[in-house]
């Protein structure tokens, strides 16, 4: 992952002005990066009236917008201005819930090695390959409360 990648996130003005202008409902939502590494990324997602649900708990779609991030921002940090040029794009969902979201959820990925490693082999073989993610989402207390397994299609554009 590069360093001006690592910065850009880092920097909470331009990353919620980037949220705000490609993703605002994660940016209305609250979903926010908590902490970004080379080989992990941790999200989180607030319990609060614009991510609630009927049953007094997150939204599912929040915390799978908190999830999809926290694996989606490794995998774009290991594309970011590389030549060739990789698209990405989710080809898969599936989440488990163990337990009710009522405060902050935080989800935490840590396949950053694994996303470097599969986007440097479809550069170097120029074809497309798939990847599944895992990331586990926990309440203030470290008990799980859910977790979802993302699948990342990656493509070398040239």
């Amino acid at each position: 992952m590069q360093a001006n990648f690592l910065s850009l996130v880092q920097n909470r003005f331009r990353f919620n002005l980037f949220l705000l202008l490609k993703l605002p409902a994660a940016y209305f939502s609250g979903v926010r990066v908590k902490n970004l590494t080379e080989t992990q990324c941790a999200v989180t997602v607030p319990y609060k009236w614009f991510s609630t649900n009927p049953f007094n708990s997150t939204y599912f779609a929040c915390l799978a917008m908190a999830a999809e991030m926290s694996t989606g921002v490794l995998a774009l940090g290991n594309t970011y201005k590389r030549t060739p040029a990789v698209s990405m794009l989710v080809t898969g969902l599936q989440g488990n819930f163990f337990k009710k979201a009522t405060g902050v959820t935080t989800f935490t990925c840590e396949d950053g090695l694994a996303f470097a490693q599969i986007i440097n082999e479809v550069i170097a073989t120029r074809s497309a390959a798939n990847f599944t993610s895992v990331s586990v989402g926990v309440n203030n207390q470290n008990e799980p409360v859910a977790n979802f397994s993302i699948t990342w299609s990656f493509k070398c554009k040239a």
